[in-house]
């Protein structure tokens, strides 16, 4: 972890100035889930106050579930993403047909909106993310690695939500990627499996992440939308494919059925003649 992420607390040197500063830090996705906080001596010369208050602050954020504690292990992000949601209605949602066509409608005007903003709003540091992520799709593209395909899909859609700068915006976002990456919505690996789809795919992120660079608002809504809308009529055809295999297996498995017991009861026949 960077150590110039932390500034010294110049004025009231408190508890809550630093319980402020790392809440930030969360909110901002600067710190994400996981990341491990610099050791207690060292966060507390980086923020310029007493380890006494140190610890008093990282107790209170504790409290409130930012951050944890492993024994003899350090002090790490908390997880906190996806919790927008109940568990009771992400168990709902995933039950119901009609849930997956909400969520791709709500992504479609959400998506374009983030790109549009992000396109207006990205800064240096912001476009250099984007640019290196599309570099590392591209890597994993050509040694189809599906996982780290869909890992990277996620990443890419997060940092241009980054890029928006919009808080509630992010984490609402987040919160989808979620659902998304547990397979709530949908199997992903369905729509890989669509001739073409994969390369398709790659296009339409770097198209996207190629707006937000060129800081062209209008073209990044549009790529955004369309990636949703191809997203949603591909992921459509995939189901209907594979209902399609699923109910051919299951016409050849009946009708061979018959065929195996009729000769099994000649066989029987046979050695009992005999």
């Amino acid at each position: 972890m960077s150590s110039d992420i932390f500034k010294s607390i110049d004025h009231a040197r408190t508890a809550d100035a630093v319980v402020l500063q790392i809440e930030r830090l969360i909110l901002e996705s600067v710190l994400r889930p996981g990341d491990r906080l610099p050791g207690e001596r060292d966060l507390a010369q980086q923020l310029d106050v007493s380890r006494p208050i140190l610890r008093e602050a990282l107790k209170e954020l504790e409290l409130r579930g930012l951050v944890h504690s492993r024994h003899g292990g350090g002090t790490f992000v908390a997880d906190i993403v996806g919790q927008i949601f109940a568990p009771a209605l992400v168990q709902l949602i995933g039950r119901h047909r009609r849930a997956t066509e909400d969520y791709l409608e709500y992504r479609r005007a959400m998506e374009g909106m983030t790109a549009e903003l992000a396109a207006r709003r990205a800064t240096a540091a912001d476009r250099a993310q984007l640019s290196a992520l599309v570099d590392t799709m591209r890597e994993a593209h050509g040694r189809a690695d599906f996982a780290e395909e869909a890992e990277l899909d996620v990443e890419l859609h997060d940092a241009v939500g980054e890029a928006a700068h919009n808080i509630v915006l992010l984490h609402t976002l987040r919160s989808c990627y979620r659902l998304l990456a547990d397979g709530v919505f949908y199997n992903r690996a369905l729509i890989y499996g669509v001739p073409g789809a994969r390369d398709t795919l790659l296009d339409q992120h770097c198209a996207i992440a190629q707006a937000v660079i060129a800081g062209d608002p209008d073209r990044a809504r549009k790529t955004a939308q369309d990636h949703i809308d191809f997203v949603s009529k591909t992921m459509e055809e995939a189901e209907r494919v594979d209902d399609w295999e699923q109910i051919a297996a299951m016409r050849l498995k009946q009708r061979r059925a018959p065929k195996a017991a009729k000769a099994q009861a000649m066989i029987a026949n046979k050695e009992a003649a005999e």
